[in-house]
């Protein structure tokens, strides 16, 4: 193509074709035209940018994989330009720009990217806007992958601590149902029998007495308890009634000797069965409580992580309950990976103002990387106030960060984790959040672990 035939091209291009035609002619001067056949890269992820790349026809595109697959994150076309921009600080791009078709490209090389600022002052301030659009789309698209990441570790924590609870419920009200049957005919067997109101009163008393069996009895222990209980039975030829649970539910050899004395040997039966089965549904129904409570406290702290239904606006902000529904929406990950989370936060801590999802999302990303560090360890979560300020301290055990890369940990999609366990963004993304807290964010690491401590203005103390 002729150097005429190229001013041509340029001056009917979409985004620089208004400039004035004598800063084109420098683009001719100074460029050169060459094209990329369908897969071929232009720039790869490791960089360098080697220039000023404006796409005369054809596909370019980066693609990312943020663990869920490739998924585009920015694409040119014909009209469009990428590469060295005016001013642009920008080493590499986050993947590999690859041609998605036959494209022909006009090229400035970097080093005279200078040149083209000092004397093509039309170009460059177009080129300027094109560089701060494409940092928008870039930025934007950091944030999905960093919010997609993070949700996916959301769901599936919280999904592994429901599974818990909700199958309990499920459990214990089925089996709660036939419990209720059984305590009905129990009652019926029990109304049918000529015990005196006094006796009745004290058996009533006696159920409300026992103890359920605590968690910490030893297996061996509740073996002799049930034992001892079923000799007692068996010496008095008592059997059936659902008698094979007394030992669990809390009842002692003592206890039985009471019923006895009160209703006779031959009324035993029944009244055993009865204040089983009253037990048993006691013990059910707690157990349903319990799981139910448990999933409305995970429920409520899912709600306090995201700020779901808040408006998001500047507002003053509890550290310590962001930290736990944070511990508490990871706490199953930690589990898994058989990590200690201690949380040591002081009941008066003062408020920041801030954003809370914003804020849990950077404690989030800090703690969830100190438990990939740690494997099998122990996390500290700590917050503190001193002048002002509200200092949170995130501390793992871990074997630490290697010195040749502890610089670059804040770069984006910089990871030092697998392929497909990180986009590298987490940290990018807290320090971008602390700091339009008004806060700063700092690192130290050892072979004896890793601290990560974010300080930020107390609530009304900065302008």
């Amino acid at each position: 193509m002729t150097d005429a035939s190229v001013l041509e091209r340029l001056a009917a291009h979409r985004t620089i074709g208004a400039v004035p035609r004598e800063q084109l002619e420098w683009l001719v001067a100074n460029g050169r035209e060459f094209t990329l056949m369908p897969g071929q890269v232009l720039t790869p992820k490791t960089g360098p940018v080697k220039g000023l790349y404006i796409v005369l026809d054809g596909h370019l595109l980066i693609r990312v994989d943020g663990g869920a697959g490739p998924r585009i994150v920015m694409e040119w076309h014909g009209g469009d330009v990428t590469g060295i921009l005016p001013y642009s600080r920008i080493k590499g791009p986050p993947g590999d720009v690859v041609a998605e078709e036959e494209s022909r490209i006009f090229a400035v090389d970097t080093e005279l990217v200078p040149r083209l600022i000092r004397e093509c002052p039309d170009l460059t301030a177009v080129l300027v806007h094109v560089m701060l659009d494409r940092a928008r789309v870039f930025k934007t698209s950091e944030l999905i992958d960093e919010k997609m990441a993070s949700l996916g570790r959301l769901a599936a924590g919280l999904a592994h601590e429901l599974n818990n609870p909700a199958s309990a419920v499920a459990r214990s009200a089925k089996t709660l149902c036939a419990e209720f049957e059984a305590h009905d005919e129990a009652t019926k067997r029990l109304s049918a029998l000529d015990i005196p109101d006094a006796s009745l009163e004290a058996i009533e008393a006696l159920q409300k007495s026992v103890v359920p069996v605590p968690n910490s009895m030893s297996p061996l222990a509740l073996a002799d308890r049930q034992e001892a209980i079923d000799d007692w039975l068996s010496a008095r030829d008592i059997s059936g009634y659902g008698c094979d649970v007394l030992g669990e539910l809390g009842f002692q050899v003592s206890d039985l000797e009471k019923v006895s004395d009160l209703v006779g040997r031959d009324e035993i039966g029944p009244v055993l069965s009865y204040l089983a089965t009253a037990h048993t549904v006691k013990r059910l129904v707690g157990e349903i409580d319990k799981a139910a409570t448990r999933i409305h406290s995970l429920v409520g702290a899912v709600k306090g992580f995201t700020y779901v239904n808040q408006q998001a606006t500047l507002q003053p902000i509890a550290i310590g309950q962001g930290l736990s529904d944070t511990v508490t929406v990871l706490r199953s990950k930690a589990r898994m990976k058989s990590v200690e989370v201690e949380v040591r936060v002081p009941d008066q801590l003062p408020a920041v103002d801030g954003y809370g999802g914003e804020l849990n999302q950077v404690w989030a990303n800090l703690l969830d990387n100190a438990i990939d560090a740690s494997r099998g360890g122990h996390v500290r979560l700590e917050a503190a106030a001193a002048d002002n300020k509200v200092v949170v301290r995130v501390i793992d055990d871990g074997p630490g960060i290697p010195a040749a890369v502890a610089n670059r940990i804040f770069d984006p999609f910089f990871t030092t984790k697998d392929i497909g366990q990180g986009v590298g963004l987490g940290l990018d993304i807290a320090r971008r959040i602390v700091q339009r807290h008004h806060g700063a964010i700092d690192m130290s690491t050892g072979p004896s672990g890793t601290e990560f401590k974010v300080t930020l203005p107390a609530s009304g103390s900065h302008t």
